[in-house]
């Protein structure tokens, strides 16, 4: 059974498996906020801590998870606190990414499901998800957990996807 999990040093061989597995797929790790790593590691797991309570200005307080399955990463979970005014347009509350050998098991859908019930815990009572327009497994998965659509935004000549998500009883 999935669940969220906050990052810790304890499950350093695993992490550095899920970052390789992202690093053989060629493609940018998802959210980038996972794939910020320092040596020594373990300071990447405490500064992941300290981003919940401070960050410098202009930046939103936020908390990472890794969607576990059993004893492997198969992915991560940023969820910001609050939004800046470019977040309310390209960034939203959630990113998610599943490792690219872990895709389409549903994971998105239950990790996403899950950041849900920890907006709720924070007493959002709505939250603002992101993606490009050609993302369309992430549409599929925001829907899936009720994402109404807004108002797209374009950037670059680029046009970024916008959902709503409820989160009344």
């Amino acid at each position: 059974m999935m669940q969220l999990m906050k990052p810790t040093v304890t499950w350093e061989k695993e992490y550095r498996a899920f970052l390789e597995d992202w690093r053989e797929s060629g493609e940018t790790i998802v959210p980038e906020v996972v794939g910020d790593t320092y040596e020594p590691l373990a300071a990447y797991f405490s500064e992941q801590e300290a981003k919940e309570s401070e960050v410098s200005p202009g930046r939103v307080t936020h908390s990472t998870y890794w969607m576990v399955d059993g004893q492997r990463i198969v992915g991560a979970l940023n969820f910001r606190h609050d939004l800046t005014e470019n977040l309310k347009l390209y960034g939203g509350h959630i990113g998610y990414g599943i490792r690219p050998s872990e895709r389409k098991k549903g994971y998105a859908t239950i990790g996403l499901r899950l950041a849900l019930e920890e907006a709720r815990k924070r007493g959002l009572d709505q939250v603002l998800l992101t993606c490009g327009v050609d993302n369309l497994a992430s549409r599929r998965v925001i829907v899936a957990n009720g994402g109404q659509e807004i108002e797209p935004t374009v950037r670059n000549g680029r046009e970024t996807c916008r959902f709503i998500i409820p989160l009344g009883e």
